[in-house]
């Protein structure tokens, strides 16, 4: 069987790009998969952004198997069709145009506003296609209620990076300002208003009297939350860091004690870096929910959303620098999970196993 791939690929600036690239080449070693052309049964990889626009219209048009990065396609839709389209899908799905309108004048919130987020809009593709893979249980619930034929949950992959030698590390370490003893805390990726990053920073304001710095590396996907943020990102504590090539983005990662990945309001996605820092061995703090539920409970930290969120994320990076050897056993159980569930090979299989069983 040739199975046709349609993804954004590098040099495109999506993780869904870097995620596909990995995934064929770990596909090409069962069987031959073509690039973004057809084959016998079509692999379509949908994400919540534009450069997904000609893969979801043609998963339409030639269902196949459709890949879902995000379990919410309503962002998809604000940035892809005009009022009156926008307000046919909605009601298409939901049946209220009268809501349908009010999202779309206020449009200019949603990339905070929970409501955009409890209106994933995945009738049309879930309808059609043949199956729908998705990487979490979250996202395997809202795909179900949105009427999937057939859903096959499949580990995000985890492509095990080249990292750089401890000595440059260390010296990285100490040219930001994180010697030995300093908890070095990261948060990696696209800065959005769902990075929780305000509450994040205030979280650190508690802790001053410990020796830790933030590092906040990525762009900012909004000017306003950056316009926002830029004093208090002038902090002593902060270093700020944007697009980082890999190389250096791994000397960073690797440089991390503690990776800061908490998300709300959330797409129903399974982050990439999260998959990545937990690979290598670091523990990583997320937004409790529904998602995480095929990680070990002792391999990763969490948060309860709600007025003692900042409070709790405090205490627990307060915990992990003042007992540095139980970061290291969260981020070894980690490690070990990843290793075991998500090796691209292992992935690649079960890609193949869920197109067998749909041809």
């Amino acid at each position: 069987m040739k199975i046709g791939f349609f993804s954004p690929l590098p040099p495109s600036p999506t993780g869904v790009a870097d995620y596909s690239a990995a995934l064929i080449k770990a596909m090409q070693q069962f069987g031959a998969v073509l690039p973004n052309a057809p084959g016998d049964l079509n692999l379509y990889h949908i994400g919540n952004n534009h450069l997904h626009r000609e893969i979801y219209a043609r998963a339409i048009a030639d269902p196949g198997v459709v890949v879902l990065h995000d379990s919410v396609l309503q962002h998809f839709f604000l940035g892809t069709f005009a009022e009156e389209q926008y307000v046919k899908e909605f009601t298409f799905n939901y049946g209220d145009d009268k809501l349908a309108r009010d999202l779309w004048r206020n449009r200019a919130r949603s990339a905070a506003d929970p409501r955009y987020f409890r209106y994933p809009m995945l009738k049309r593709i879930a309808a059609a296609s043949r199956a729908v893979i998705v990487h979490n249980p979250a996202a395997s619930r809202v795909v179900r209620e949105h009427g999937a034929r057939r859903i096959f949950e499949i580990p995000h992959l985890f492509l095990a990076p080249v990292l750089p030698p401890p000595e440059a590390v260390a010296k990285l370490r100490t040219e930001i300002g994180a010697a030995p003893g300093t908890l070095l805390v990261g948060v990696f990726g696209h800065l959005r208003e769902s990075k929780r990053i305000a509450i994040i920073l205030r979280a650190l304001e508690q802790l001053k009297d410990l020796n830790i710095r933030l590092l906040v590396q990525g762009k900012f996907a909004s000017s306003d939350l950056e316009r926002a943020l830029k004093e208090r990102l002038k902090s002593p504590q902060i270093i700020r860091r944007d697009y980082l090539e890999e190389p250096e983005f791994w000397k960073y990662a690797s440089a991390t004690d503690l990776c800061l990945n908490l998300r709300f309001p959330s797409a129903g996605e399974t982050s990439g870096i999260a998959i990545s820092m937990m690979g290598i061995g670091k523990p990583v703090v997320f937004t409790a929910g529904e998602g995480l539920g095929r990680y070990p409970k002792n391999a990763y930290l969490s948060v309860e959303l709600g007025p003692a969120e900042e409070k709790h994320l405090a205490e627990l990076i307060r915990w992990i620098a003042k007992s540095p050897e139980a970061g290291l056993e969260i981020g070894s159980r980690a490690a070990s999970h990843i290793k075991r569930e998500h090796d691209p090979i292992l992935v690649a299989a079960k890609f193949l196993e869920a197109l067998e069983c749909t041809r």
